[in-house]
C-alpha cells in the first residue's frame, strides 16, 4: 500500500472546527506525514472517489444546518444520483463539534457519517462528538479521539510508524513567510470601493454601506447599552426579506492594535507580501490585500481580542526560551493542564493579547512569519435585520446589544463587534461598514390570512420588526407579538411603532416587563395567560409560531408554555402535546432563531 496524503476537510462557522482540523494537520506534520487541510467547499468533491484516508471535522450551526463553507459539498453529497458503492476505496474518520444545549446536537457529523456509509466508505473509528458544554470544552472528547485515530491510522499504514517524529517543542515551518517592502507608500484598500459591476454583495465581496445613524435605545441609566443602527445600501443590489441576517467583519480596537504592535516591536505602517509554504496548495488568505500593511493585518484580520484556544499555547510553547514561561506554556498545552488553562484563560475570558503581555519573554521571541499560524482570522458576525425594504427602501436596520461584563480580571470584557459598532459615529465624518446579507432560518407564510405569533424578548424582537413592517405593508393584519424586557421605561424597544400598529388594527401586543413589579414576569407567563387565544389561532386558524432571542432558558420555557397551552385548552396528554409541537416544527409552523 503506497503512502497516502492525509486529507483533512473541515466545515467551520466560528473557527473551532478549523482550529481542530489544523491541530490534526500539525500532529500529522510532526509525524512527518504528507498532509493537506482545507475547507470542504475549497475541495473538488469529485476527487473523493480516489482518496484513501480523509478526516472530516465539522460543526453544526443554527437548527442542525451545515456551516457556510461546506454547503456546496453537502448538496453534492446528498444527490440521489450518487451510486451506492462509489466511495468503497475510502477510509474516513469524523469529528463533530456541537453544543448539547441545542436540540440538534452534532446533527451534521451524524448525518455525514450515515451518508458516507451509504456510499460505501469505511469508518476507521467511532465518530467523535465534541460538546461545547463540557467543563473542558470540545477537547474532552477530541484528545482521546485523536489518540485512537493515530492508533487506527498506523495500523492501516504500519510502515509510516517508523518515521522519526519531530519533538513537541520543535517549531513547525510557518504556513506563510512575510516579505517586507522597503518603500512605504499609501495602500488603498480596494475592498472599500463601491463595486462597479452589478454583483450581489457576498463574503468575498462585501458592500461598503454608509452608516446613517447609530442611536442608543435604552435609557442612559439602564445597565445594558442597546443601539439601533441604520445603514444606507443604495446601489448595493442587496435584497432581503423578513428573517434574513446581515453579516459583517468587526475591527480590533485602536488601543489593542497599538499595544500589539508595541509588544511585538512591529511598525504598523510597514508593508509586506506573503509567500505560501508547500502545504497551503498555493492558497492565500482571501481577505488580505497584497501588499498589505501591518496595521491592516492587525486591525482587520488577526483575532487578537479573542479568548485563545489551546493550539495558541501549543505554538507559543515552541518559541519559549525562558524556563518559567516554557514550563507554564507546556502545562497549558498538555491534556493534564486543561483545568488550569480553563481557570487562567476561558473562565475569566482572558484575550490572546493579554496572554502575550503575561508571557513577555516568549512574545519577544515570536517571529512575524508565525502570526497567521498563531492567531485565527476574525470571524464575521451576524445580526437579524430589523427593517423591511418595503417600509425603508435602500435602508438596512439592526438592533445591537453592546456586550460588556465583569470577570475576575480588572478590565471589563467587551464583545468585539458590538463594541466596534457602538464606537462608530457618523456625525464625526463618513463611516462605511462592509457587509452582505444571508438567508436567515425564519420563514414567514405567504398566505394573507394565516396568523403569525411572535415571541421576541429583548433584541430577539429585531427580526419581528422586519416581519411586521413587511406584513403590514402587504395588508397582513393577523399579527400577535409577545415582547419582554426589564422595564417599560428603560428597554421597551420600538414601543411607539407598536402603538401605531395597534391603533391601525395590525397588531395584538402582549408585554412582560420583568422588573416593573414585585413578581418577575416573563414572556412564557404571558403565553400561558393567553392560552385560549393561542389555542384558537394555532388549532383552528393554522397560525405560525416563532421564537427569537437568547438561547439560555427562554426558548425552552416558551416551548414548555406552549405545550401547556395545548394540554390546558385542548385537553390533550403531555405526550400528545409534545407530538403537536414536533409536527408543527416539521411543517415549519414552529420556528426559532436563538443565539448564545
Amino acid at each position: 500500500m503506497s503512502n497516502p496524503t492525509l486529507l483533512i476537510l473541515y466545515g467551520s462557522q466560528t473557527g473551532t472546527a478549523q482550529d481542530t482540523a489544523q491541530r490534526i494537520a500539525r500532529q500529522a506534520q510532526r509525524r512527518r506525514l504528507l498532509v493537506q487541510a482545507m475547507p470542504l467547499d475549497d475541495y473538488n468533491v469529485a476527487n473523493l472517489i480516489s482518496e484513501s484516508v480523509v478526516v472530516f471535522v465539522c460543526s453544526t450551526t443554527g437548527q442542525g444546518d451545515p456551516p457556510d463553507n461546506m454547503k456546496n459539498f453537502w448538496r453534492f453529497l446528498f444527490r440521489k444520483s450518487l451510486p451506492a458503492g462509489s466511495l468503497c476505496r475510502l477510509d474516513f474518520a469524523i469529528v463533530g463539534l456541537g453544543d448539547s444545549s441545542y436540540p440538534k446536537f452534532n446533527f451534521v457529523a451524524k448525518k455525514l457519517h450515515k451518508r458516507l456509509l451509504q456510499l460505501g466508505a469505511s469508518l476507521l473509528l467511532p465518530v467523535g462528538l465534541a460538546d461545547d458544554q463540557h467543563d473542558l470544552g470540545p477537547d474532552a472528547v477530541i484528545d482521546p479521539w485523536l489518540t485512537s485515530f493515530w492508533d487506527k491510522f498506523f495500523a492501516l499504514y504500519p510502515s509510516l510508524k517508523d518515521l522519526n517524529p519531530l519533538r513537541e517543542d520543535e517549531p513547525l515551518p510557518p504556513t506563510y513567510t512575510f516579505h517586507f517592502l522597503d518603500d512605504v507608500k499609501d495602500v488603498t484598500d480596494d475592498r472599500l470601493r463601491i463595486p462597479t459591476e452589478q454583483t450581489k454583495p457576498s463574503q468575498s465581496h462585501p458592500f461598503p454601506a454608509r452608516l446613517l445613524s447609530n442611536k442608543r435605545v435604552t435609557d442612559v441609566a439602564h445597565f445594558q447599552e442597546v443601539r439601533h443602527i441604520e445603514f444606507d445600501i443604495t446601489g448595493s443590489n442587496i435584497e432581503f426579506t423578513a428573517g434574513d441576517v446581515v453579516m459583517m467583519y468587526p475591527c480590533n480596537a485602536p488601543e489593542d492594535v497599538h499595544q500589539f504592535c508595541q509588544l511585538l516591536r512591529l511598525d504598523p505602517e510597514s508593508r509586506f507580501t506573503l509567500r505560501p509554504s508547500d502545504n497551503t496548495a498555493g492558497r492565500f488568505p482571501a481577505r488580505l490585500p497584497q501588499p498589505c500593511t501591518i496595521r491592516h493585518l492587525v486591525e482587520k484580520y488577526l483575532d487578537i481580542a479573542a479568548v485563545p484556544r489551546r493550539s495558541f499555547f501549543e505554538l507559543l510553547a515552541t518559541f519559549a526560551t525562558n524556563e518559567l514561561e516554557r514550563e507554564k506554556l507546556a502545562e497549558f498545552s498538555s491534556a493534564a493542564g486543561q483545568d488550569d488553562l480553563h481557570s487562567y484563560c476561558n473562565r475569566p475570558r482572558r484575550t490572546a493579547l493579554e496572554v502575550l503581555a503575561d508571557f513577555p519573554h516568549t512574545t519577544a521571541e515570536l517571529r512575524v512569519d508565525y502570526l497567521l499560524d498563531l492567531f485565527p482570522e476574525i470571524q464575521p458576525r451576524s445580526f437579524s435585520i430589523a427593517s423591511s425594504l418595503q417600509v425603508h427602501p435602500n435602508r438596512l436596520h439592526i438592533l445591537v446589544a453592546v456586550v460588556s461584563y465583569k470577570t475576575k480580571l480588572y478590565k471589563p470584557r467587551r464583545g468585539l463587534c458590538s463594541t466596534w459598532l457602538a464606537s462608530l459615529d457618523p456625525e464625526q465624518g463618513e463611516v462605511y461598514v462592509p457587509l452582505w446579507v444571508k438567508k436567515g432560518s425564519l420563514k414567514f407564510p405567504k398566505e394573507k390570512d394565516t396568523p403569525v405569533i411572535m415571541v421576541g424578548p429583548g433584541t430577539g424582537v429585531a427580526p419581528f420588526r422586519s416581519a411586521l413592517q413587511e406584513r403590514t405593508a402587504e395588508g397582513k393584519t393577523a399579527n400577535v407579538l409577545f415582547f419582554g424586557c426589564r422595564s417599560q421605561f428603560k428597554d421597551f424597544y420600538f414601543s411607539s411603532e407598536w402603538e401605531e400598529m395597534i391603533k391601525a388594527g395590525q397588531l395584538s401586543l402582549f408585554t412582560a416587563f420583568s422588573r416593573d413589579q414585585e413578581e418577575k414576569v416573563y414572556v412564557q407567563h404571558r403565553v400561558l395567560e393567553n392560552a385560549k387565544l393561542l389555542q384558537d389561532l394555532i388549532v383552528n386558524k393554522s397560525a405560525y409560531f416563532y421564537i427569537a432571542g437568547n438561547a439560555k432558558q427562554m426558548p425552552t420555557s416558551v416551548r414548555d408554555a406552549l405545550k401547556e397551552v395545548f394540554q390546558q385548552e385542548g385537553g390533550v396528554s403531555s405526550e400528545d402535546a409534545e407530538q403537536m409541537l414536533d409536527a408543527m416544527e416539521r411543517s415549519g409552523r414552529l420556528q426559532s432563531e436563538t443565539w448564545s
